[in-house]
């Protein structure tokens, strides 16, 4: 049998639980869906423990083929759904530890594993997992916020601070971090210094109108080349016109067509792995961002495809 199904051949609301009703295994796999549905890290809205499931349910709605970029995703991956990493919801040292364990194990055999959020304290604990793999990698980061700042009630592990973490643990090659879409108000203005100053390339949403992406993107595929890349995207980069169910809300930034045509120029870098973070279902009651999500996890899952045909 073909995967993922058709509805054609079983209807959209018979779903098994898994992205786009992906088996829970497959040999020669390249792709692995994996929930990471941890939310205890956040400092204001807290839901995205429940995002891995709205996501699957969205994800009913899509179809395998990839009109733009004509592949099948997931058939050509071998893609699976393994489940969720069963985290401890009080815990996020433990919770990273278990999903460290999980991305590590995925990685190990070659498979590349797209995560769903969870806010976006995990991403750290799957690029603990990588730089053991490949040593410290690259990072295209999608967010409106740079999640950069050191501590918060006095707190230095909450979904604020991933990427300070990172760069002191050595997980991260600065000079090929791009943060992309940053905006919104600051508590001061060395709120943006704390990337800068870690060596990170800040790419605001007003350069990026005033540049154009494909400039960035050319700047983008200079300095990153052929190293291991992590993608990570955080759905408040989205204006929450578009995508409403998210934690801290961001007012001016991309619609989804945008942030759809972005994501699809992206082919081309070598990537390791990918998540996409800090959806709240109980913040999405028309299933608007969970839709939107489940289609960038598509189109993830697409870049992979479209570097294995080439």
């Amino acid at each position: 049998m073909k995967y993922p199904l058709s509805p054609d051949v079983k209807p959209e609301f018979c779903t098994t639980g898994t992205f786009m009703r992906l088996p829970s295994h497959r040999e020669n796999a390249k792709v692995a869906i994996l929930g990471m549905p941890f939310d205890t890290a956040a400092s204001f809205r807290v839901g995205a423990r429940f995002a891995p499931q709205a996501i699957r349910q969205a994800s009913m709605t899509l179809f395998p083929y990839h009109p733009i970029s004509k592949v099948y995703p997931f058939e050509d991956t071998n893609a699976m759904d393994i489940g969720d990493v069963p985290v401890i919801p009080h815990n996020i040292h433990r919770s990273y530890d278990l999903m460290e364990e999980s991305v590590l194990s995925l990685m190990n055999q070659g498979i590349i594993p797209i995560g769903l959020g969870g806010d976006h304290s995990v991403t750290l604990a799957s690029l603990r997992a990588a730089a053991k793999v490949y040593g410290p990698v690259a990072m295209i980061h999608f967010d409106s916020h740079t999640d950069t700042w050191d501590t918060y009630y006095d707190e230095k592990y909450w979904h604020g601070s991933p990427f300070i973490r990172a760069h002191e643990e050595g997980l991260l090659v600065p000079e090929k971090v791009f943060q992309l879409g940053i905006r919104g108000t600051l508590n001061h203005p060395g709120d943006l210094e704390a990337s800068y100053d870690l060596g990170y390339n800040v790419v605001t949403t007003p350069e990026i109108r005033q540049r154009g992406f494909n400039n960035i993107l050319q700047q983008m595929k200079e300095a990153i080349g052929d190293t291991p890349c992590f993608l990570t995207f955080d759905i408040d980069f989205v204006d929450p016109s578009c995508a409403p169910g998210t934690g801290t809300l961001e007012v001016g930034g991309f619609s989804s067509l945008e942030t759809l045509e972005m994501v699809r120029s992206l082919s081309g870098f070598n990537y390791i792995g990918f998540d996409l973070v800090e959806v709240l279902p109980p913040y999405d009651p028309t299933q608007i961002t969970s839709l939107l999500a489940a289609t960038l996890v598509h189109d993830f899952a697409s870049l992979v495809a479209l570097k294995l045909k080439k």
